[in-house]
């Protein structure tokens, strides 16, 4: 369960791949200059942000922040993701349906982030069930509401992220008969354009190099870590 990404690296996909069923924790507070609405590319300039607009203020959940189409963003992240890998080899394959995908319009950052998560991993071979944080109704802070959530969904492990560490009550979902495991993000180099390898990237960069072979690039070197 994280909350939705926009074109995220490829860290991201792993984890879904990982899971039965992967929720958007996207019915909390949207936070401003966060992964939520950009992500970086790789250019002969190094790497560089792609930031979608987003109309928000500081009650404003995920769910909820719309996308601001008063700017030529849009236009913007074709003509850069075009310079940056019109040469790459796979680039003509999967451009097209990405960017139809942006010109649909969405109206929410959340609902773009989806959409575009569904097209990639459908690229990827990814077949994760996908749910919504918003449909269970299920009330909790940041430690207790995801085990209430796993419970729910009838889970049996409950992957998290590397930051959720701190905050993740072990014994309490040890308790509730779910184990906890932690993902741990170790990754092979790929082929790259312009330069020296970039890891922290969108995943869009291993699409466009490596196309098909992308999968064999795509999960950790280690194994989740279970909580102690």
């Amino acid at each position: 369960m994280i909350q939705s990404n926009y074109i995220p690296w490829r860290g991201y996909f792993d984890f879904i791949d990982d899971c039965d069923v992967f929720v958007y924790y996207d019915d909390v507070q949207y936070t401003h200059r966060d992964w939520r609405n950009r992500n970086r590319i790789k250019t002969d300039r190094g790497a560089i942000w792609l930031s979608v607009p987003v109309l928000h203020d500081q009650h404003t959940l995920i769910q909820d922040a719309r996308i601001d189409y008063g700017t030529r963003w849009l236009d913007k992240h074709v003509r850069a993701l075009t310079l940056a890998y019109q040469r790459a080899p796979h680039f003509g394959g999967y451009a097209g349906g990405f960017f139809e995908l942006l010109r649909s319009r969405p109206a929410t950052i959340s609902e773009l982030n989806v959409r575009a998560c569904g097209w990639i991993m459908a690229q990827l071979g990814i077949h994760t069930r996908t749910r919504m944080s918003g449909e269970f109704g299920i009330a909790g802070d940041k430690a207790e509401r995801p085990l209430r959530i796993a419970q729910h969904l009838a889970a049996t492990c409950y992957l998290a992220g590397p930051a959720a560490r701190p905050y993740s009550d072990a014994p309490k979902f040890r308790a509730a008969g779910i184990a906890l495991e932690f993902k741990v993000y170790q990754y092979p180099e790929y082929p790259q354009l312009h330069g020296a390898f970039e890891p922290n990237v969108t995943v869009l960069d291993l699409l466009f190099n490596c196309g098909p072979d992308a999968r064999r690039y795509l999960k950790s070197l280690k194994p989740a870590e279970p909580a102690t």
